[in-house]
C-alpha cells in the first residue's frame, strides 16, 4: 500500500492521461500517473508524430524528384533509411524530453509500470495500490488485425512495425484505406515503393466527405498507388518474395510485405475495468457527455471512449476530466467540432459534417453545398497543389461543414474549426480578411461565394 490518497489517479500516460494529468496539477490536485511503457503514449512513440516526420521525408524525396518543374536542378540519388530514422527518432526524442520535463515540474508522481484497477477507487502496480477519490481510465489503443490473420512483424505487419522498419519495402500491399492505410501508402509511395490498396469498403477515406474521397482517388492514380476499394480480404500466403494477398473474387497481389491497418481497437482486456463495474461495450468504455462511467467518480477519456480515436481528442478530453474534478463545469466537447487531418499527399482536412450526414440530419432540400477549387488561389499554384474547399451549410443559416483537400490544408483547419464551432454564417466569414497569397485566402473566397458575392468563382 502506498498509505497515500491522492486527487487524481490516473491509468495511461498518452494524450489523454497526460493532459489530465498536468491540467489537475494546475488546479492544485495531488496526481498520480501510472504508464507501463513510455509517457506520450502511441501518438508520440508509435503513431502521429514518427508517421508524420516519416510522410515530410517523404514530401521532400518529391520535391527533390520535382525540383525541375520550378527551375532547380537537383537529383534524388537515394533514400538512405537510417538517416530518415535518425531524424524522425530525434524529432520524437525531443518531444519526449520536454514532456517528461513538464510532468516532473508539474509534481505530479509518476509510476512506470503495468496498472490493474482492483478497486472502484484503486490502481495496482506490482504490489503497489494508488487510491484516488477520482480515477481516469486512459489506457489507450492498440493496432487490430482480422481474425485469423497473425501479424508476424516482419512480412505481415501493423504500423508500429512500420515505423521501425531499416528499408524502403520494394513493394507493399496495404490493408485498409482508412487514415493509416493512406498516409503509409502515401509515404511508401513518396520513398519510392509500390503500393496496393486494399478496402473493403467502397472508397478510400470512407468516414470523409464523397468528394473528398474522389479527389484522393484521382491523386493517387496520377502518383501511381494502386488501390482496390469493395474488395474485402480473403487471405495471404509466404511466397519466395515476400506475401501473396487474395481479395474478394480470388483476385492476388503479390508484394513484398503487407501492412495490417484496419483501424484500432481499445485497450481494455484484463485491467479489471468490468470486475469493477465499468460498463463496457466491445471493449470500449462507455461514458455520458462528461466523460463519466457507469461507477461513480471513475472517468475514461481517449481511444478507449467510442468515436474519434484522434490525440487531440483525448488531449481535450484530459483537460475537460480535470476541469470537471476540480469543480470547474467545463461545457461538454462536440465531437462533431474535433478537427479531423490525414497528411497524405494531398492532404485532407475536415470539419463537422459531410454533406450526406447533413442532408440526413436536417433534409436534402435544406442542405447547400459549394466547392471552392484551388485552382482560383495563388499560393496553390504556387505549391503547384489541387484540391478544394467544400462548405456545407443549412439554408439560410450556418456553415456546418468544411471538406478540404490539397496541399498542407491541415494547417487551414483552426479556422475552419471556429467556423463550425462559433456556427458562423457565410456572410460573417466573407466580410473578414484574409491575407493574400495563402490557401487560407480560399476559405475566404469560398464564403465569399456562399454568401452570393463570388469574385474568383462562379456562384
Amino acid at each position: 500500500m502506498s498509505g497515500e490518497t491522492f486527487d487524481v489517479v490516473i491509468l495511461g500516460g498518452g494524450s489523454g492521461g497526460y493532459a489530465t494529468a498536468l491540467r489537475a496539477a494546475q488546479l492544485d490536485l495531488s496526481v498520480v500517473l501510472i504508464e507501463k511503457d513510455k509517457l506520450g503514449g502511441t501518438c508520440l512513440h508509435r503513431g502521429c508524430i514518427p508517421t508524420k516526420a516519416l510522410l515530410h521525408a517523404g514530401e521532400v524525396a518529391d520535391q527533390t524528384r520535382e525540383s525541375d518543374a520550378f527551375g532547380i536542378k537537383a537529383e534524388l540519388i537515394g533514400v538512405d533509411m537510417a538517416g530518415v530514422n535518425a531524424y524522425k527518432d530525434g524529432v520524437v526524442a525531443k518531444l519526449y524530453k520536454g514532456l517528461q520535463g513538464l510532468i516532473k515540474a508539474a509534481k505530479i508522481t509518476y509510476v512506470e509500470g503495468a496498472g490493474r484497477l482492483v478497486a472502484p477507487d484503486t490502481v495496482e502496480v506490482d504490489g503497489t495500490r494508488y487510491t484516488g477519490r477520482n480515477v481516469v481510465l486512459a489506457t489507450g489503443s492498440y493496432s487490430r488485425t482480422l481474425p485469423g490473420l497473425e501479424l508476424d512483424g516482419t512480412r505481415v505487419i501493423s504500423s508500429e512495425h512500420a515505423l521501425n522498419l531499416d528499408r524502403v519495402p520494394t513493394s507493399a500491399v496495404v490493408l485498409g484505406g482508412g487514415v493509416i492505410g493512406v498516409e503509409f501508402a502515401s509515404a511508401w509511395r513518396s520513398l519510392g515503393s509500390e503500393v496496393t490498396i486494399v478496402e473493403a469498403l467502397p472508397r478510400l477515406l470512407a468516414a470523409e466527405d464523397e468528394d473528398a474521397s474522389k479527389a484522393v482517388e484521382r491523386a493517387f492514380r496520377k502518383r501511381g498507388i494502386g488501390f482496390k476499394t469493395g474488395k474485402p480480404f480473403e487471405k495471404v500466403e509466404q511466397t519466395d518474395g515476400g506475401v501473396r494477398v487474395t481479395i474478394a473474387g480470388g483476385e492476388t497481389i503479390d508484394a513484398e510485405l503487407l501492412l495490417v491497418a484496419v483501424g484500432r481497437g481499445p485497450t481494455t482486456a484484463g485491467l479489471g475495468y468490468e470486475e469493477q463495474g465499468v460498463k463496457m461495450d466491445r471493449g470500449f468504455v462507455l461514458t455520458d457527455e462528461r466523460l463519466r462511467t457507469s461507477v461513480p467518480n471513475v472517468y475514461a477519456v481517449g481511444d478507449i471512449v467510442p468515436g474519434l480515436q484522434l490525440a487531440h481528442r483525448g488531449f481535450q478530453q484530459g483537460i475537460f476530466v480535470a476541469e470537471e474534478i476540480a469543480g470547474q463545469h467545463p461545457a461538454p466537447i462536440d465531437e462533431a467540432g474535433i478537427p479531423r487531418v490525414t497528411y497524405s499527399d494531398p492532404e485532407v482536412a475536415s470539419m463537422g459534417l459531410t454533406e450526406a450526414k447533413a442532408k440526413e440530419k436536417y433534409g436534402a432540400d435544406k442542405v447547400q453545398a459549394y466547392n471552392y477549387n484551388l485552382g482560383g488561389n495563388g499560393k496553390s499554384q504556387i505549391l503547384r497543389t489541387q484540391g478544394f474547399i467544400k462548405l456545407v451549410r443549412v439554408a439560410d443559416g450556418p456553415v456546418v461543414g468544411v471538406h478540404m483537400v490539397g496541399a498542407r490544408v491541415g494547417e487551414l483547419v483552426g479556422e475552419a474549426q471556429l467556423i463550425y464551432n462559433w456556427e458562423a454564417y457565410p456572410a460573417e466569414v466573407a466580410q473578414l480578411v484574409h491575407a493574400h497569397p495563402t490557401q487560407n485566402e480560399a476559405l475566404g473566397e469560398a464564403h465569399l461565394a456562399l454568401a452570393g458575392k463570388p469574385l474568383h468563382a462562379h456562384a
